[in-house]
């Protein structure tokens, strides 16, 4: 097998704790348009995927219609809940300082609210230059593309790379690059063999050199 010569992070769940917030701002928002709270768990199973198929949820689960700057609202009252609460996940920052290999990151948020999470976290100055968005080339994960595209910018080929995923979509993603894929966290049983699951980031580097 190939060695893994590169690593390509997720963003939201795998290097910062954001997904909670943006749930919260969803659900603040959507309440003004009759978004009931029951919906909470509809929109937990859908982390990691674009906000575009989250805002469809809303709009279905909500009893008035949703205005046209909808999301603009849900990401102006998700910023203010990154500034007053956001943090790192647990082992990022101490992860990022030691790894060996190179790496980047590759989030399916625009790349205003990459950097804007990662600068609150103080992740910023160790992803500056390798930051890649699903919306600038307009394509978003479950689809190989964004892991392929920060593949080819940072000059590594599928193989030689690893992906760090913490989202069913994220892993997906990997899995169809033809990547190695380590998924952060709890998943389902039924995962396929290939994958390799690690409990927390400071997990990493004992899995990265055991594959």
């Amino acid at each position: 097998m190939t060695k893994i010569r590169a690593l390509i992070f997720d963003c939201d769940g795998t290097l910062v704790d954001s997904e909670p917030w943006l749930v919260e701002a969803m659900l603040a928002e959507g309440a003004l348009y009759g978004l009931p709270e029951t919906a909470r768990a509809v929109l937990d199973a859908q982390r990691g995927a674009p906000m575009s198929r989250q805002i469809a949820l809303v709009a279905a689960h909500s009893s008035q219609p949703l205005p046209a700057d909808f999301e603009d609202r849900v990401r102006a009252r998700m910023a203010g809940y990154f500034k007053a609460h956001l943090q790192p996940i647990e082992g990022a920052l101490e992860l990022v300082r030691g790894l060996q290999l190179p790496f980047c990151v590759a989030s399916n948020g625009p790349r205003h609210k990459i950097e804007l999470v990662l600068g609150i976290t103080g992740l910023l100055p160790w992803f500056a230059g390798r930051i890649f968005s699903a919306y600038d080339i307009g394509a978003w994960k479950p689809a190989p593309d964004l892991f392929l595209h920060a593949a080819r910018a940072i000059g590594f080929a599928p193989e030689e790379c690893a992906v760090v995923e913490d989202s069913a979509s994220g892993i997906a993603a990997g899995i169809a690059a033809g990547m190695r894929v380590f998924a952060l966290g709890e998943h389902p049983a039924d995962l396929p063999a290939s994958v390799h699951r690690i409990a927390g980031l400071s997990a990493l580097p004992g899995s990265l050199a055991a594959h």
